[in-house]
């Protein structure tokens, strides 16, 4: 594809996610990026002429109730990259129809609500040729993209995740809803296979667990603590990892980065380093405590996860975030939901 040539989009799904993709492809589009958005399809098309309207886009873009209904426009919009923000257990379906009409996708997390229907979407998206690309909004996150640089060898992970309840995703628990953010991030990090996983959640304002903590042994000895809750009174979005002379944290909200590290001390060697406000280590003579924040851009990630999306449209190359990593995660979540209603059952809570 010619780097000048539009990329034809349409966002599939008008809840809270779609609305998102929406409005930034039609500020990609604004800005003079080539990208053109140009349908909006939900099941309930009122919602997405809705949308559209909120957005100030009725009459340039077009509302269709289902996907089959825009491939089938006479009008022939030659749509070839889409978004889709449906409910999970409409992922396959959907994704399929688009991918087998010759559309591109991009799917938001998580792929889908079974590793079968993952493999299946696999599977189409090799056999059709189109690029399919998972939507793990935090690999994004200006914070995360500051943090990689400072990753050697993690050794032990503590993470929270804590959320408001909203009626929002009920279709799946908290571990499908939040926690597989974090799993993903820290399967990327860790890069290791998995030696033991515990877990352990409850219901609390749903059906499904609301609240549930994990933890995760890697080969490589690496221990992660996860939690995760969407009843919390305060939304927190945390990760702290150590490594060998070095302790990270990154507060994805805040968009910050902190990061301690024993280093050399400056000439005179064998004076002891000055201690650091906060870290009254005493250390041996020749090293010093260094703390720092790494400088982060301000680009919202939602802009850059589908910036990239459009990168791998147009050069037809491998997608920053496959769907076999997707996959990968899923799998680590099932595990975790197995565990949990096994802990659940044990304990008589339902």
């Amino acid at each position: 594809m010619n780097a000048d040539e539009k990329i034809r989009v349409a966002v599939v799904g008008a809840g809270a996610f779609g609305r998102n993709h929406a409005r930034i492809y039609a500020e990609l589009q604004r800005a003079g990026e080539p990208v053109e958005l140009l349908a909006l399809v939900d099941q309930n098309r009122a919602r997405a002429e809705a949308v559209l309207g909120e957005l100030g886009l009725s009459g340039a873009i077009r509302a269709y109730s289902h996907v089959d209904d825009l491939l089938a426009d006479p009008a022939n919009l030659h749509i070839t990259a889409a978004s889709v923000a449906v409910p999970t257990g409409q992922h396959l379906q959907v994704s399929q129809t688009l991918m087998q009409g010759g559309v591109d996708v991009l799917i938001e997390k998580p792929i889908a609500a079974t590793l079968n229907d993952a493999g299946e979407m696999i599977a189409t998206a090799e056999r059709t040729g189109r690029i399919a690309m998972a939507g793990h909004l935090e690999r994004f996150n200006p914070a995360i993209r500051a943090t990689l640089p400072l990753v050697t060898r993690p050794m032990f992970f503590e993470v929270h995740r804590l959320s408001v309840f909203t009626p929002r995703s009920l279709d799946v628990d908290v571990v499908l809803d939040l926690m597989i953010h974090d799993l993903d991030i820290v399967l990327w990090l860790v890069r290791s296979p998995i030696r033991e996983i515990r877990a352990v959640g409850i219901p609390i304002l749903s059906s499904k667990v609301d609240i549930a903590n994990v933890r995760v042994e890697f080969g490589t000895g690496c221990v992660a603590n996860f939690t995760a809750s969407r009843v919390s009174t305060e939304r927190v979005r945390k990760l702290r990892f150590f490594q060998p002379r070095q302790y990270v944290s990154l507060d994805y909200g805040r968009r910050d980065v902190f990061s301690l590290s024993v280093q050399p001390a400056e000439p005179p060697a064998n004076d002891v380093a000055p201690p650091v406000p906060g870290f009254d280590i005493a250390l041996p003579s020749g090293f010093r405590l260094v703390p720092s924040r790494p400088r982060i851009d301000d680009e919202e990630p939602l802009r850059s996860e589908l910036r990239a999306f459009l990168d791998a449209v147009r050069t037809r190359s491998a997608p920053p975030i496959t769907l076999e990593e997707a996959r990968a995660a899923l799998a680590v979540a099932l595990e975790i939901q197995e565990q949990i209603a096994n802990h659940t059952r044990r304990a008589g809570i339902i």
